[in-house]
C-alpha cells in the first residue's frame, strides 16, 4: 500500500448494516492506520448507545469505544468526540448524557422523539473537531435503515447530509445474511439519503474470497457500489462495546490457569475492566450466570452495573448469590459490584430503584444521591501506582476495617475500598487492571491464597492494546481499497458545518 499523503483533510463515516457489525472495529483501524501515516485524525460518535463508558481527564464521561478509538489515533479523548450517550436502565429507558454530564432519563419513546437541541449539540461538537483535526472519522449507530426512525436520526444519515460526508457500509459476513443485509440496507432509503454511501466493506471475513466474489459482483451490480475491502475476523480485539459480543471464555493459557470467574449479570457495565486479565497467559475469564457454571474458581468478580438494585435482585433469583457468599475463592467487587459485596444499599431518591440488602460481605453501606460521580483517581495499591476512575452515583461507606488502596491526586487523600481477611475486595474505581504491576501482584496474591501457581505475561497491557490496534490497522491497510477510502475523506474536506 502507498503511503498516505500526511496533508489529508476531509471526514468519512462508518455506518452498519446492524449493531455488531463492526463500525467500532473499523473506525478504530482507520484511526490507527491515518495516524501511522502521519495524519491528525479524532473518532466521533454523535450518539451512542452503551454501558461501557469511560472518564476523560476532565471528569466527563463517554462511550468505551470512542475512548478506545482516541487511544487507537493517539490524541486525547475527549467528550467532543461522543456527546450524547445513552445508558439503558432496563428495556423501558435510558440514562441520558449530554456533553459528559448526566440530563436527565428518557423512555424507549422519548429516545426516539426528534430533539432539536441534541442535533444542534451533534453538530457543534462535530464541527469543533472538524476545525481542531485534519481528519475525523465518524462512526454511525445500529443500522442507518430504521426507516421508523429517520427523521430523529442523529448518527446517521441525517448528519450525513447536514455535513456533506461520504459515507461506507460495513456488513458482519461472519454471522449469516451479509448479501441482503447489505443490499437491504441501502435499497430502503430514501434517494436524498442513499446518495451518500459510496461502497461497502465486508467484516469478519473466514474462508476462501474466491467462494464470496460471486456475491460481491451482484452487490456491486444491484446497487451501483463498490465493495471496498474484505476485512477477515481479527481474534483478541479488545473495548467490546456490547456484552453479546463477549465470549464464553477467554484464555491464552496452555496449561493449568487461575480461573476466573465474571458474574454476568443482565445490566453488566464498564466489562472491560476485564480485557487486561484475559492477556494473561495464566488465566481463564468465564462469563458466569447460572450456578452451573460457577464451579470452584479461585478468583470471582462482579463488575459494574447499570442498575445495582435490579443485578442484585436477579444473583438471588438464580442462587448466585449463595455461591459467592459461599465460595472459598478470592471476591473483588467493582463499582456496582462493590456496593452488592456490602450489608445495605439505601436509595430514598429512587436513583437506583429503592433501597436493597447487600450480599453482606463487606463493612459497606451505600448510599445513593442524585448527583453523579465522574472522575478520575490516582494513588496505590499492593505496593503500586494505580490510576482509574469512577462512574457512580453510589457512596459506599466502610462502617469499620481498612481500605485497601491509598488516593493522592488533585480531588483529595483518601483510603478507598474495603477488604475482609485479605480474600474479599471492593473498589469503587475502573481500569486498576491495566496497570501491570498491580495485576500482578493482585494475581499473585490470588494464586498465593488459592495455593495455585501463577506466571504473570511478560507484555505490558499499553502494548498489547497498541498491538491490537496495529493488527486492525494492517488488515484494512492489506484487505482494503486504501486509496479510494482516502479520496472519500477527501471528498469532506469542505465542512459546511464548520465554517
Amino acid at each position: 500500500m502507498p503511503a498516505l499523503d500526511p496533508g489529508l483533510d476531509g471526514a468519512l463515516m462508518v455506518c452498519g448494516t446492524s449493531s455488531g457489525a463492526g463500525k467500532s472495529t473499523i473506525v478504530t483501524g482507520l484511526c490507527r492506520l491515518l495516524a501511522r501515516n502521519g495524519i491528525d485524525v479524532a473518532p466521533f460518535k454523535a450518539q451512542n448507545m452503551s454501558n461501557n463508558a469511560a472518564v476523560c481527564e476532565d471528569g466527563t464521561e463517554i462511550g468505551r469505544a470512542q475512548f478506545a478509538q482516541a487511544q487507537a489515533a493517539g490524541v486525547v479523548p475527549h467528550v467532543d468526540m461522543n456527546p450524547i450517550l445513552l445508558k439503558p436502565i432496563d428495556t423501558h429507558g435510558a440514562q441520558l448524557i449530554v456533553l459528559g454530564h448526566p440530563a436527565g432519563t428518557m423512555t424507549a419513546f422519548e429516545t426516539s422523539v426528534p430533539r432539536t437541541d441534541l442535533f444542534d449539540t451533534v453538530l457543534a461538537t462535530f464541527g469543533r473537531l472538524r476545525r481542531e483535526h485534519a481528519v475525523v472519522i465518524v462512526e454511525g449507530a445500529g443500522s442507518p435503515t430504521e426507516l421508523n426512525l429517520l427523521d430523529r436520526d442523529l448518527a446517521n444519515l441525517p448528519l450525513a447530509e447536514r455535513a456533506q460526508l461520504p459515507v461506507i457500509v460495513v456488513a458482519d459476513v461472519d454471522r449469516g445474511g451479509m448479501l441482503a443485509a447489505a443490499y437491504g440496507t441501502v435499497a430502503l432509503l430514501p434517494p436524498n439519503l442513499r446518495r451518500w454511501i459510496r461502497g461497502f466493506v465486508i467484516n469478519r471475513f473466514r474462508g476462501d474470497r474466491e467462494l464470496l466474489q460471486p456475491g460481491l459482483e451482484i452487490l456491486e451490480d444491484r446497487t451501483g457500489l463498490s465493495v471496498l475491502g474484505v476485512v477477515p475476523s481479527i481474534d483478541g480485539l479488545l473495548d467490546a462495546e456490547d456484552s453479546l459480543d463477549l465470549p464464553a471464555t477467554r484464555s491464552t493459557s496452555a496449561g493449568p490457569a487461575l480461573d476466573v470467574a465474571v458474574i454476568r449479570t443482565p445490566r453488566i457495565a464498564n466489562f472491560t475492566d476485564l480485557e487486561p486479565l484475559a492477556g494473561e497467559p495464566d488465566v481463564t475469564l468465564r462469563w458466569v450466570d447460572t450456578t452451573a457454571q460457577f464451579r470452584d474458581p479461585d478468583l470471582v468478580i462482579l463488575p459494574g452495573s447499570r442498575a445495582v438494585v435490579a443485578d442484585l435482585a436477579w444473583l438471588r433469583a438464580r442462587g448466585l448469590d449463595t455461591a459467592i457468599t459461599d465460595t472459598a475463592a478470592v471476591v473483588l467487587g467493582i463499582c456496582g459490584g462493590y456496593q452488592m459485596l456490602g450489608q445495605a444499599i439505601h436509595d430514598p431518591d429512587h436513583v437506583e430503584g429503592g433501597d436493597a440488602i447487600g450480599l453482606g460481605l463487606l463493612p459497606v453501606v451505600t448510599r445513593y444521591h442524585q448527583t453523579k460521580i465522574t472522575r478520575q483517581r490516582a494513588g496505590r495499591a499492593f505496593g503500586h501506582p494505580v490510576r482509574g476512575y469512577e462512574i457512580r452515583h453510589g457512596h459506599p461507606a466502610r462502617q469499620h476495617g481498612p481500605g485497601w488502596i491509598t488516593l493522592a491526586d488533585e480531588h483529595g487523600t483518601d483510603d478507598e475500598g474495603a477488604t475482609r481477611d485479605d480474600r474479599i475486595f471492593g473498589t469503587s474505581l475502573h481500569g486498576l487492571f491495566e496497570h501491570d504491576a498491580f495485576r500482578t501482584s493482585f494475581l499473585t496474591h490470588v494464586a498465593h491464597q488459592r495455593r495455585h501457581p501463577y506466571t504473570p505475561s511478560t507484555i505490558p497491557f499499553a502494548l498489547r492494546r497498541r498491538q491490537a490496534h496495529d493488527r486492525l490497522a494492517d488488515a484494512i491497510a492489506t484487505h482494503c481499497d486504501v486509496a479510494r477510502l482516502a479520496d472519500l475523506i477527501g471528498e469532506a474536506h469542505l465542512d459546511p458545518v464548520a465554517s
